[in-house]
């Protein structure tokens, strides 16, 4: 005998845009004064202001008009073949949007938009919702008259220098892989104390897509590159920042790292880097560079801006990490999670994403109750190396308190620490890699709050 499925609750989602321009420049003005209560009162507002709109569940004695009255698509005829030439989403979805930080930094070009991580399924972003992170604002650029450079710190490191055209590049071997990308500084604003309000502005500048490309490998082998002497990559970028980063060659060796021209079956973005990008899986984002234009082998690090004073990681005592490129496994409950609202009582799927810089997602153990008690997630394949994993797991909320977090643990058998020990580690000063445990207040009320546990 079958049974009846439990009841749903149902859930209201977060406000997604909840501060107007001129709300965003009294963010700037507080911001450089170390204040953030105007940030905290405005989302407040706007979650008060949404709950007018909540749904009403419907008797069956009021009559539904939606399922009694015949809706106009299904009288006439709807829109013609190819009215767009490129597909967009519904109008309805149009808040579903990548978003900067207010009061995150000064200057538009130089800045981040966050991935609306709890509106997205699976494990793929959408390439339009792609976060982004820019150090002078991002271009269109011709591919036609595109180049990439081949060359070497010293002539002996390498046989042929080369410059390759992008339809030199895209006739050579391809390879399309899922990975993700994180930005170093992802959930930086929380090391000190809890700072924003939604999934999307504490883990949002992470995303995962299909990336095709040529193997740097053969790139390098085309330059006969000496592999014994030639132990690093310096990429740059084309952009008016000159990004430029160093990369171990044990990385492009064991031909993981690739320069990538397509994303998602499609040309890169042009704010992804089109019309060319380095893919080193599994390393953070600053890594990957965007519009590149050179790649240079040399036999020690280079020592670039961007990794001697910016990406390095701040310790308690006073002296900074530097090359601590990968992204440890890491984990955040997309639903629910800060801003959202618990309507009703009863059966919930707790859902969200975990990864990895060092390889495959092997297991993630959830908890509503702060940590007191574990339960192991179902992993939705495909499972895949450095790549984001969805989870998922069945919870009946009873209408008390609960406190919702992940732990993920990797194939290399690496826990996701929580906060208190990453911070005996770290300390509170630092920006980059943060990859503790997020934590979820569930209150009476059904509203979702960030909160940290002392």
């Amino acid at each position: 005998m079958s049974q009846s499925p439990p009841p749903s609750g149902r859930l209201r989602k977060a406000p997604e845009s909840f501060l107007t321009q001129d709300a965003i420049r009294t963010v700037f003005s507080e911001a450089s004064q170390g204040r953030r209560d105007f940030v905290r009162q405005a989302f407040a507002a706007a979650l008060t202001g949404g709950a007018a709109g909540a749904a009403v569940a419907q008797t069956a004695a009021d009559g539904d008009p939606n399922i009694l009255n015949l809706p106009e698509h299904s009288k006439g005829l709807g829109q013609p073949v190819a009215a767009e030439g490129y597909g967009k989403p519904s109008k309805f979805e149009t808040n579903v949007q990548r978003r900067p930080s207010p009061g995150l930094t000064q200057t538009a070009q130089a800045s981040v938009s966050f991935a609306p991580l709890q509106s997205l399924f699976g494990i793929v972003t959408p390439s339009g919702l792609h976060f982004e992170r820019h150090h002078q604002g991002w271009w269109d650029i011709d591919p036609s008259k595109h180049r990439l450079m081949v060359n070497g710190s010293d002539a002996a490191l390498l046989k042929r220098p080369l410059v390759f055209t992008m339809d030199e590049l895209m006739r050579l071997p391809s390879v399309s892989r899922f990975h993700f990308i994180e930005c170093g500084a992802n959930t930086g604003m929380e090391w000190g104390n809890v700072a924003v309000p939604t999934c999307q502005y504490t883990h949002g500048m992470l995303s995962c897509s299909e990336f095709t490309g040529v193997p740097l490998r053969v790139l390098f082998d085309l330059c006969g590159v000496d592999y014994k002497r030639a132990r690093y990559v310096l990429a740059e970028g084309a952009d008016g920042s000159s990004m430029t980063r160093t990369v171990p060659m044990e990385l492009v060796e064991s031909g993981e790292v690739f320069v990538a021209y397509g994303q998602n079956g499609e040309m890169l973005r042009p704010e992804q880097g089109y019309p060319l990008r380095l893919v080193v899986p599994g390393v953070q984002g600053v890594s990957w560079v965007k519009y590149l234009r050179r790649l240079e082998v040399g036999d020690q690090p280079y020592g670039t801006k961007d990794e001697t004073i910016h990406y390095i990681d701040l310790m308690p005592g006073g002296l900074h990490r530097q090359y601590t490129s990968t992204q440890e496994c890491k984990s955040v409950v997309t639903t629910p999670s800060g801003g959202q609202v618990l309507l009703d009582k009863g059966y919930y799927q707790i859902s969200g994403l975990a990864w990895s810089g060092r390889g495959k997602v092997r297991r993630v153990d959830l908890t509503t109750d702060g940590g007191r008690n574990w339960r192991t997630a179902r992993l939705q394949d495909p499972v895949m190396s450095k790549c984001l994993t969805r989870f998922t797991l069945d919870w009946q909320w009873d209408g008390k308190p609960a406190i919702i977090q992940s732990r993920a643990t990797d194939e290399t058998g690496y826990v996701q620490p929580g906060t208190r020990q990453l911070r005996a580690v770290r300390g509170t000063r630092s920006i980059y890699h943060n990859n503790a445990i997020q934590s979820w207040l569930v209150e009476e009320s059904g509203e979702v709050r960030n909160v940290q546990l002392a």
